[in-house]
């Protein structure tokens, strides 16, 4: 146990009133709703390249290292957006922050809609890969402070349903426009445009919404942030969840636990955090967003032609959707770990059966291409059930207040790295090793994931945050955890 003051607090309050149904129950949907307009237009600018990328190298003369820089970008300048959008929001408001990334998001489209040339277009990317960053880091904990600890995964989970719902938008309108109006130069310049809706109806939309009431707490704003709790929770649990918060904030307050600091005086949150970023490492590295972005690129290796290949990708956005919702509702009743395990396994077994299925099958068999498609389906929709909507969720409530954005940011931080250097040379990968090859290696480092979970990684379903943070910071939560 940690010599920290911390590990020594006193237990917060922990008996809440019962969760109950009411206005204040309409009013957090209407919240969460508004607030995942941030994860759809995440998702529809990073699966827009995916139809994009073809005309867009035909205008604009690109090679297949460009193709890789316009794609990455995007991604590498979203992990300095995590970062960034975590830090903003500890000191600026969770609100604000996601007004500010909405107005990003609109300058980032309509400098790439615009575009005279690469490298005007390269910085329109990474103005979307800020947003998009910002969005990764700022959202899910936005949610999942405003959450009673009774639905707090379904809630945070919602900004991951709107994730991938966002590319499955992509997707669609990539067909029909690519489709339809394939023949007209520049047609990749109105797939780009669409976004600029979302990224008005999330500045308007929250111009009306409430800050979050724990941020609140911690800047000293007690009654802004039991108003704000009345809005979304019945009186009693208002006045109930705002002691707890109080008791929380005021303990880390006397204890100096503030940033960084704190961090590395505490091994704890030392381990914490090396375990979040091993968390977002391992959803990355199971190559998930190389389908997402190179889905085309990868049906078409496996015997697709390039119309066939843009049609068939719409399966593995419409799976994700699906797997979406189902993830979403058993985010409130399976443990997290348990997802986390069985999605690493299954998503595994994925990739070595598209590996052997590769190898197995001839380059002009007709069967090949729709079994490649049949298990890239698979994998997204074990991927999309288990794994992706449980590990956001899980990085928006781990960390303890003082420390959320922070954490949180650094996290997703690295997430994105992972996923900039996959998308960079993933072409190059596909291109030197084959689909077997690639997906042999995703297999191989599958399985070191699930043995990080299986031997890492604590349970966190059921708890208030502030119990969280008190197990967290004491080391209690391994203890439990084990148990």
């Amino acid at each position: 146990m940690s010599s920290h003051p911390a590990a020594h607090r006193s237990s917060a309050p922990s008996t809440l009133p019962p969760l109950t149904s009411g206005p204040h129950t309409r009013r957090l949907g209407l919240v969460a709703l508004v607030a995942t307009f941030g994860g759809l237009l995440f998702g529809y600018d990073t699966g827009v390249i995916n139809g994009a990328l073809s005309p867009m190298s035909a205008e604009l003369g690109l090679t297949a290292f460009t193709e890789g820089v316009v794609t990455s970008s995007l991604v590498f300048a979203a992990a300095l957006g995590a970062m960034g959008g975590g830090r903003l929001s500890d000191g600026w408001g969770r609100r604000r922050t996601i007004i500010l990334l909405a107005v990003l998001f609109f300058v980032g489209t309509l400098t790439v809609v615009f575009t005279p040339n690469f490298a005007v277009l390269v910085i329109g990317r990474v103005l979307l890969g800020l947003a998009v960053g910002g969005a990764s880091t700022v959202v899910p904990v936005f949610l999942a402070e405003l959450a009673p600890y009774e639905i707090r995964g379904s809630v945070a989970g919602r900004n991951e349903l709107a994730i991938v719902v966002g590319q499955l938008a992509a997707f669609v309108v990539n067909a029909i426009i690519g489709n339809v109006y394939g023949h007209i130069e520049g047609v990749w310049r109105i797939m780009f445009a669409i976004c600029a809706l979302p990224a008005i109806a999330l500045f308007f939309g929250m111009l009306r919404m409430p800050e979050s009431p724990r941020w609140l707490v911690e800047k000293g704003r007690r009654e802004d942030a039991l108003s704000v709790l009345r809005t979304v929770r019945s009186e009693d649990r208002a006045r109930a969840e705002l002691a707890d918060v109080e008791h929380v904030a005021k303990e880390e307050l006397e204890s100096h636990q503030i940033g960084w600091r704190a961090i590395f005086s505490n091994r704890n949150l030392l381990r914490i955090l090396l375990i979040g970023i091993g968390l977002g490492v391992a959803q990355q590295l199971t190559g998930i967003n190389s389908i997402m972005y190179y889905g085309q690129t990868v049906l078409k290796e496996s015997g697709f032609s390039e119309s066939g290949a843009l049609i068939a990708n719409i399966a593995p956005g419409v799976i994700a959707v699906v797997g979406g919702v189902i993830g979403l509702s058993l985010m409130d009743r399976l443990d997290r770990r348990k997802t986390f395990i069985t999605g690493l396994s299954l998503t595994t077994v994925c990739h070595v059966l598209i590996g052997v299925a590769s190898m197995s099958l001839p380059a002009d068999s007709p069967a090949r291409p729709f079994v490649i498609l049949f298990l890239v389906v698979a994998f997204v929709g074990s991927m999309q059930t288990f794994l992706n909507i449980a590990v956001w969720v899980y990085l928006s409530e781990v960390f303890p207040l003082h420390m959320r954005g922070i954490g949180t940011g650094v996290s997703i931080f690295m997430l994105w790295v992972v996923n900039g250097f996959l998308s960079l040379y993933f072409p190059s990968l596909v291109q030197a090793t084959g689909i077997t090859g690639t997906f042999f290696l995703f297999a191989a480092v599958g399985a070191l994931a699930l043995l990080f979970v299986i031997t890492q990684v604590p349970e966190t379903r059921g708890r208030t945050l502030e119990a969280l943070e008190e197990d967290v910071t004491t080391g209690a939560i391994y203890v439990v955890t084990r148990k």
